[in-house]
This record gives structure tokens, sequence and C-alpha cells, in this order.
């Protein structure tokens, strides 16, 4: 059986535009009913990297939080709703991304996002025992709200990254740690998917981020909303709208080959309004081939040296030390190594780097790109030459 993913126009995030948008992709997938049962109590799991407002594009929408809470409020759902930020607390998250009004309005309460307790996962191919948020444990099932944008570690955020967000807080970092190899990674992000198995993915996709994302890059109209129970399938269509290959996303090959969906493009049956129409040639989000290498030393030391490396743009840094705390190794890859006296922004030392990006990927004034070492853009000149010759 064909893996369906609906794809729904919306134009804007005006409430009655987007909550017509949301009844009729959830219809198309067989209603609320085929997710839901009344008095079941049903996690709203939005995107919320960090606590940034609605109009930045790094969060789900707090329309399409309010509308797919109303779908499953009428059909008789008891809803708790909360997502885990890496560095700012669950409450300051909600209130600044606009969504604790609109669940005060609605009696919909914050769950545990704090405290977590170890679950084990014997069905696990990489991880067999996970950390969750209480918040997700005492529910009765979780509703996946990914936010449609580019990401530096796995090109794209989408339905199967938004559960990283069901670990506690810094434990995410953790991760990163143990597991710098970056298909390893998203063997990981697999797994905690399919031990969380969220019922349905709705992704906001009306505004999404090109380019430096996941936190400090630039709002895109896409004008769309996409709804699936397969993870894989829903992320592989945001690829196609990016017009990037699904099989350059490391989650979408390990997914594949885990079980967990797919993102072979005649597997997957679209419904609602046509692909094309959504498609944005020039999105800006990394297309470029990873290379391959094996575990040995001399291997891993050359993967250190072509595999692009953050910096700092010095002239955008406020020395905020956000990166600083949030680099996940110790000794820390980036730190004050000249000394903090907010003179000089922060420093890395790249053999120490693992390049997990998180200081990429939540630095508040977008000072973190990331750029390609010389020897990557000579093997890449080199590769193109060979492929014309």
């Amino acid at each position: 059986m064909k893996s369906k993913v609906a794809l729904i126009y919306c134009g804007s995030y005006e409430e009655s535009e987007v909550k017509r948008a949301v009844e009729r992709g959830i219809s198309l997938l067989g209603g609320p009913l085929a997710f839901i049962s009344p008095n079941e109590k049903i996690l709203l799991k939005p995107n919320w990297l960090s606590a940034d407002p609605p109009e930045k594009c790094v969060t789900t929408h707090p329309a399409v939080f309010k509308a797919v809470a109303q779908v499953l409020q009428n059909a008789g759902a008891k809803l708790f709703y909360g997502d885990s930020p890496a560095f700012q607390s669950p409450e300051l998250a909600a209130k600044r991304t606009g969504i604790s009004a609109i669940a005060e309005e609605m009696n919909i309460t914050l769950a545990d996002f704090m405290s977590g307790k170890e679950v084990h996962f014997s069905e696990g191919k990489q991880n067999k025992k996970f950390t969750i948020v209480k918040g997700v444990l005492e529910s009765d099932g979780v509703i996946s709200l990914p936010k449609m944008k580019t990401h530096g570690f796995q090109r794209i955020t989408g339905a199967v990254k938004n559960q990283f967000g069901c670990v506690p807080g810094k434990l995410k970092g953790e991760f990163h740690v143990k597991l710098p190899d970056n298909y390893e990674f998203a063997k990981m992000l697999i797994d905690l998917n399919m031990a969380i198995h969220p019922r349905l993915y709705i992704m906001d996709g009306i505004f999404a981020m090109e380019g430096n994302g996941p936190k400090g890059g630039t709002p895109k109209k896409m004008n769309v909303l996409l709804f699936s129970t397969d993870p894989i399938a829903l992320d592989a269509t945001e690829c196609r709208l990016m017009n990037l290959d699904p099989a350059l996303v490391l989650t979408n090959q390990a997914g594949m080959e885990m079980g967990a969906g797919t993102y072979i493009e005649h597997e997957i049956e679209l419904l609602g309004d046509p692909l094309d129409q959504f498609i944005v040639m020039d999105f800006d989000v990394n297309r470029k081939p990873e290379k391959p290498f094996t575990k040995s030393g001399g291997m891993q030391l050359i993967k250190k040296i072509i595999t692009p490396r953050p910096y700092i743009l010095e002239d955008k840094c406020v020395k905020c030390g956000i990166c600083v705390n949030m680099c996940p190794v110790e000794p820390k890859a980036i730190n004050w190594h000249d000394g903090n006296n907010n003179n000089n922004p922060p420093t890395y030392k790249y053999d120490r780097c693992i390049r997990c990006y998180c200081c990429q990927e939540l630095c508040p004034e977008s000072a973190i790109h990331i750029k390609q070492p010389f020897m990557r853009k000579l093997l890449n000149g080199k590769n193109k030459m060979e492929t014309k010759s």
C-alpha cells in the first residue's frame, strides 16, 4: 500500500483560511476520528527550536496550532501541548511563539517537557533506550506539528526531526557527542520516532525557512500545509518542494532502511493540490552530495579536514555566549579561548569540533554560518571535471 501525503494550498495565516485547509487535509486522510478517539489525551507537539516570534518562521505558527486544536477538540480529544527548546524554558517558548495565548483561550494545558523518564525500546536499531519527557509518556497519542525549514546538520528539519524535542533540554547534546557520525545520528532520530510513534504529522509550510536554517535563515512563502502518517514520505515531499533530492537526506535513507516509511516517489500517493504548484526550484538548501567515510583513523581525519565547518561573522556576534554554553563536547570546541572580555567573539578549535552545528543552530543573531573548507572545494571541482570528461 502506498504512503499518502496530502498537500493543501493555504496562502496566509488568516485563521479561517488555515482552519479550512487543516480540515480539508485531515479529511483527505480519513478525518479526525481516524487518529483520535473521544476523551483521549492527545499531545500537540509543535516545533519550538527557540523562543522566537512567529514572523521569524523558526517555529510552528500559532494559527496552524489553533486550527489543528479546533478540529481535534471538536472530535472529542482532550488536548495538551509542548516542546523542549534547547536552552530556554517551554513556558517562555510558548509565550513568545504566540501559542500560549491560544492554548489558554482554548483551555489546553502545557504538558511537562522539563522532566523525563528513561524508556526502553527493544525494537531500536541504533538506540534501545531514550529519556523522553513526561508530557509525551503521559499522553495517549501524539500529533506532530513540524515546521518546513533547512538545517545545517541534516539539510532539512521536518517530520522526523521534530520528535527530537521530546528529549529534555540539554540531554539532546549528549546524542551529538555519542553519535558524531551523521548517519548514526539519523538512525537514532528514526528510532526515536518509532518509539514515540506520532499518529499524524501536519507540517507548517505556509511560510518556510531557507538558507541558514533552522534558526538564522530567511522566511520563504510556500503556501502549503502537508499531512501524512508517514514521516519519511512527508519529509521526502518537503524535499521535492525545495527541489532537493530526498535521497540526500540521511533521515530519509535511514528511515526507509529501518522500515519507518518510504521516500520513493512512486510509492507515495499525493492527495489534495498538485505538487508542481508548490515547487520552488531555487530554494536555498544544501544540495551537495555527502561523501562516505570509513571509521578508520586516517579517513576520519580526512573527513574532519573536508567536512563543512561553522564559523562566526564577527560583525554580527553580540558575545552572548549561547554557542559556548550549548557546545556539547568537553573540552569545548568553541570557547572564549582569547579571554571573555566582551571585545572578541568566541573562537573555534576545529580539532575538537564534531560538526554537530549546535552553535549555528541556536545562535540568536544568525552570526554563525557553515562554510566548505578549501580541500572540499578542490575535491568537488575535481569530481565535476571527471564527470564532464
